[in-house]
């Protein structure tokens, strides 16, 4: 039976976040996460959330639990503020302990409270909210997906053994990218379904286009449920 519409009150009051209803107010039959990057804060990705509308989708965009100090603004995922002096900027992989736990309590009073089960919940991160979204994958039973676009696994990560069956899909730029092919052969060792997608551009950065956005709504196809059944031509992953 598919879960409830969630609600703020159903989460720790401690925890910044918008909801998005499913589009044309239908019933939720599946739940997204999406976690922002370093330095962001989770506004920009409810309008993500809005803009895709995915059908019988409620979107959850999640804040960071900890500010950026120095006035730089922003909130992030990390344990630390470090400052990586060969790129002058901040260092992404500091620990992720306060995020998980977070993440990972969101994901079981979604369970408990609103009668969704792991394989309904999705996880959307740029940047540093895709390596936190991964790590949670690796911690969780499976869930219905990952997306993360240039973010690598945290250096941290327990490899679980057996792997993961949760389904990955990792983007980034053809250059300038964190996820280097180092960092692709680790999640092929952890995931056991990955896809890797490099755009014809340099950099990390959002989807700018219909052809870079296209891999993403193509695994959602996939991996979001319905009502009405698996859509055709669309492959269920097992």
């Amino acid at each position: 039976m598919p879960g409830r519409l969630p609600q703020t009150t159903d989460f720790s009051t401690d925890c910044v976040m918008s909801i998005t209803q499913p589009p044309a107010g239908g019933k939720p039959v599946n739940v997204l996460i999406i976690l922002h990057g370093l330095g962001d804060t989770h506004e920009s990705m409810k309008i993500l959330g809005e803009r895709m509308a995915l059908p019988e989708t409620v979107c959850i965009s999640i804040q960071g639990p900890t500010p950026i100090p120095f006035d730089i603004g922003g909130f992030h995922w990390g344990d630390d503020v470090v400052f990586d002096q060969g790129s002058d900027s901040l260092d992404p992989d500091t620990g992720f302990k306060k995020g998980t736990e977070v993440v990972l309590q969101i994901t079981r009073q979604l369970q408990e409270k609103c009668d969704y089960t792991s394989r309904d919940i999705l996880l959307f991160g740029y940047g540093q909210g895709g390596m936190l979204a991964l790590k949670i994958a690796t911690e969780s039973t499976e869930l219905g997906g990952v997306i993360s676009i240039g973010g690598p696994l945290p250096s941290d990560t327990v490899l679980p053994v057996p792997k993961s069956k949760t389904p990955i899909i990792a983007l980034g730029g053809s250059s300038n990218s964190t996820l280097t092919d180092s960092s692709i052969t680790k999640l092929k060792n952890t995931f056991e379904f990955v896809e890797y997608k490099r755009w014809r551009r340099p950099g990390d950065g959002a989807p700018r286009n219909r052809e870079e956005m296209l891999p993403i709504m193509q695994f959602f196809a996939r991996r979001l449920r319905s009502r009405h059944g698996i859509p055709d031509g669309s492959i269920e992953l097992s």
